[in-house]
């Protein structure tokens, strides 16, 4: 299939079709949670005996060679009037690396990495795979769960924590592909869905990131290793999208904090650890979550560190905004400011990190009382999404 092709998927959403039944509020009940469901909350009773069940893993999306990156990154920014130049600036990211995204790589790791896992505790559940922005997409995945007769899934986010991009809009990403193939006639029943909840404190992903900080440290030389500075990142994201987050607003900053300090505490008990942030992609009007990591490292340099050592705790996989964000431009910084520097690996599939996945998995399907992520209130994460902008103002 050519760019075009894959630019959108082939069971979109019908034009003027909302994922909101008429008459509610976005932020109103019933949330998407129990819309997803089937019109019930999360059950905490084990699953029916004889029920088609699947798991999705559900991602970002990435393209697959140059001439993807350009649809891919619109897709993206679809409706938020995202200067071309920026756009241009994020493409040649990309293309650095052949127009090829890692994160498809990494997810079907992952995906082949679960197919054995559940394999291996007796579990026959099939594994799909689809993705916000690119191909394979969400709507065509819900399609092939119908096709195949699913008629349960249960949703990997590949996401760990809670915001709108990182929990809600996968909530929505469900809810789309469910609306699209509400709205064929010609379609079978598609199964009703629930999402696995947030797994930041996952003991096999605390435990993946873990071994990864610590291989990090001993890779310094040893007369660095115990003063270095430990460095947690994880995406930034604008001020009032961080303010809304989880039911009382503020979880993505606390349940980032909690993974960081359980991480520390795992590979180097009793040292602290600052939590920064990298990959801001907003316009500078919008007050984003700060400081940015190589600001971060500037300040550490001018108070005389020596070395640092970055764990991306905020990220399941080595994607594209790790390895650029941090193995070249932040690792630039470093040099430049004389810093020692090591990167921590993210969880990928860290066997500790899957077992958990499925454990995950399993404690749904025995009933474990719904958490968030899996249960989230209506007005969980919204935010309310400007009027779309002038097709002339977003040239």
């Amino acid at each position: 299939m050519t760019a075009p092709d894959l630019a959108r998927p082939r069971h979109p959403l019908p034009e003027g079709v909302s994922i909101t039944p008429a008459g509610q509020e976005p932020n109103a009940d019933p949330s998407l949670a129990v819309r997803n469901n089937g019109g019930v909350e999360p059950s905490s009773a084990p699953a029916p005996a004889g029920r088609r069940e699947a798991l999705l893993v559900l991602g970002f999306g990435g393209p697959e060679g140059h001439d993807d990156v350009m649809p891919f990154l619109l897709n993206v920014t679809r409706g938020r009037g995202i200067p071309p130049e920026r756009l241009e600036e994020v493409a040649e990211h990309y293309h650095h690396f052949g127009g090829v995204s890692p994160i498809n790589e990494q997810n079907k790791a992952l995906i082949s990495a679960l197919e054995a896992e559940l394999r291996s505790v007796g579990v026959d559940m099939p594994v799909y795979w689809g993705n916000r922005n690119w191909a394979p997409y969400v709507e065509d995945a819900w399609r092939q769960m119908a096709d195949d007769g699913i008629e349960h899934a249960y949703v990997l986010a590949t996401s760990a924590y809670a915001s709108f991009s990182g929990c809600r809009q996968y909530h929505e990403d469900v809810a789309r592909a469910r609306v699209a193939l509400e709205s064929d006639p010609t379609a079978p029943a598609g199964p009703t869905a629930e999402k696995l909840p947030h797994y930041f404190d996952a003991p096999g992903f605390v435990q993946a990131n873990a071994d990864a900080l610590a291989a990090a440290i001993a890779s310094l030389p040893a007369e660095l290793r115990d003063g270095a500075r430990l460095v947690a990142t994880a995406h930034s994201i604008p001020n009032a999208m961080a303010a809304v987050a989880g039911p009382q607003g503020g979880a993505y900053e606390a349940e980032l904090t909690a993974a960081a300090q359980a991480v520390v505490d795992a590979a180097a008990p009793g040292r602290s650890f600052d939590l920064v942030w990298q990959s801001r992609s907003g316009p500078p009007s919008v007050p984003w979550l700060e400081p940015d990591v190589n600001d971060h490292l500037r300040a550490l340099a001018e108070n005389g560190e020596q070395a640092v050592v970055v764990f991306p705790v905020g990220f399941i996989s080595d994607h594209l905004e790790v390895i650029w964000d941090l193995d070249n431009e932040a690792l630039e910084t470093a040099g430049e400011l004389g810093l020692a520097f090591a990167r921590a690996a993210t969880a990928g599939t860290h066997p500790a990190f899957v077992s958990s996945l499925r454990e995950l998995l399993e404690e749904r399907r025995a009933g474990g009382e719904p958490r968030l992520g899996t249960n989230c209130p209506a007005f969980c994460c919204f935010v309310q999404r400007p009027a779309a902008r002038p097709a002339a103002a977003a040239t």
